[in-house]
C-alpha cells in the first residue's frame, strides 16, 4: 500500500502529551499512531509501517522504551527519537546504545520536537550523490551505507555512520561540533554531548581494526585523517 504521508509512531503513557503530539504532528502533515504502551510493538509496527518512532523511555506498563527500541531495531532501521525526564550523559548514552538516533528531555517545546523529527527523516532519506570514499584502510560506501576497514565490515548505528560519512567527505579538515550537529542532526542548537557520545562510540569500533583515524582538536572539533601515512618513508 502506498503511503500518502510520512508516518510517526508515538509510544508514551502520558495521555495529555500523547494527545498533544498527535494533534501537532497531524497538523504538520504527518500520519500518526499513538500508543500508551509497547506491549504489541512488533504487531503495531508491522501494520502501521512507521517512518519514525517517538518512544518514552520510562513507560509504566509493559517493556520500557529502551527495550522497544531494541525490538524495532531488530525489524528495521527506522529512526528513533527518545523522550525522557532523565538528564545527563549516562541516560543519553543508554538511549543511544539501545538504538536511538536522538534524545529529548522532558519538558520540551513541541516545535523543537517537530524540527527534530523532520531532520531525522531528512537524514534517513536516500543519499543524493552515492560514492565510495577511502582514507587509509577505511572504505565508506554511501550507496550501501557500509563501512569496512581492512576488508572487515564495521557494525555502525545509523548516527555513527552519518557522522563517519560527513568526516569522510572532509578528510584532514577540522569540523566543529556545531557543524556536525547541523549536518548530522539538522539542528545546531542540540546538546553537544550528542556529538561527543557518538564520536566515542565510533572511535571504539574503528580502532578495533586499526590505528586511530578520528582525532580531537581541542577547543575546535574533530577531523578524520590517517596520521600513520609517511611514517616509513
Amino acid at each position: 500500500m502506498l503511503k500518502s504521508k510520512q508516518r510517526v509512531l508515538v509510544v508514551d503513557d502520558d495521555e495529555s502529551l500523547r494527545s498533544l503530539l498527535s494533534r501537532t504532528l497531524r497538523r504538520e502533515g504527518f500520519e500518526v499512531r499513538a500508543e500508551a504502551d509497547g506491549a504489541h510493538i512488533k504487531e503495531v509496527a508491522a501494520e502501521f509501517e512507521p517512518d519514525i518512532a517517538i518512544l518514552d523511555v520510562r513507560l509504566q506498563a509493559g517493556p520500557d522504551g529502551l527495550s522497544l527500541a531494541r525490538e524495532l531495531r531488530g525489524m528495521s532501521d527506522l529512526p528513533i527519537l527518545f523522550l525522557s525526564v532523565a538528564e545527563g550523559k549516562a541516560a543519553r548514552l543508554a538511549g543511544f546504545q539501545a538504538g536511538a538516533d536522538d534524545y529529548m528531555v522532558k519538558p520540551f517545546e513541541v516545535e523543537e520536537l517537530v524540527a527534530r523529527v523532520r531532520a531525522l527523516l531528512r537524514r534517513c532519506g536516500p543519499p543524493t550523490s552515492p560514492s565510495v570514499r577511502t582514507v587509509g584502510d577505511l572504505v565508506v560506501d554511501d550507496a550501501s551505507r557500509r563501512a569496512t576497514r581492512s576488508g572487515v565490515v564495521i557494525d555502525l548505528t545509523r548516527t555513527e555512520y552519518d557522522l563517519l560519512s560527513v568526516l569522510m567527505r572532509h578528510p584532514g579538515q577540522v569540523l566543529s561540533i556545531g557543524q556536525l550537529l547541523e549536518v548530522v542532526w539538522g539542528f545546531e542548537a542540540f546538546d553537544c554531548n550528542l556529538v561527543q557520545v557518538h564520536i566515542s562510540a565510533l572511535r571504539r569500533k574503528l580502532e578495533a581494526y586499526g590505528a586511530r583515524l578520528v582525532h580531537t582538536v581541542r577547543g575546535v572539533g574533530y577531523l578524520l585523517e590517517d596520521q600513520t601515512r609517511g611514517e616509513d618513508g
